[in-house]
């Protein structure tokens, strides 16, 4: 089972979103970002779950409903690690500074 870290700036990408969310429907972004953490945690038994993106790098499509997030990660073999690099909304254009 691998090691699930999250960077920085995929954790600021989920304070940014839970914010957008909470001024809506503050229990429903918790749930939100409950729901991406918990699916960061099945990328530790199955890194390669997600599809290939560019530079070694995998994105994971986390649907809600009508629409979803992505999440951007890379798996690291030789350290049995899953590192989160970012997470956007999926009708966002791109990852911010990518």
């Amino acid at each position: 089972m691998a090691r699930v870290e999250i960077t920085e700036r995929a954790f600021a990408d989920l304070e940014r979103l839970f914010e957008f969310m909470a001024t809506k429907d503050p229990p429903r972004a918790r749930l939100q970002i409950l729901s991406i953490r918990r699916a960061f945690e099945v990328l530790a038994d199955h890194p390669l779950l997600g599809r290939t993106a560019e530079d070694g790098r995998r994105e994971m499509v986390l649907s809600r409903g009508r629409s979803g997030y992505i999440a951007k990660y890379r798996w690291l073999p030789a350290e049995d690690v899953v590192l989160i690099l970012a997470v956007r909304h999926q009708l966002e254009a791109g990852y911010l500074e990518d």
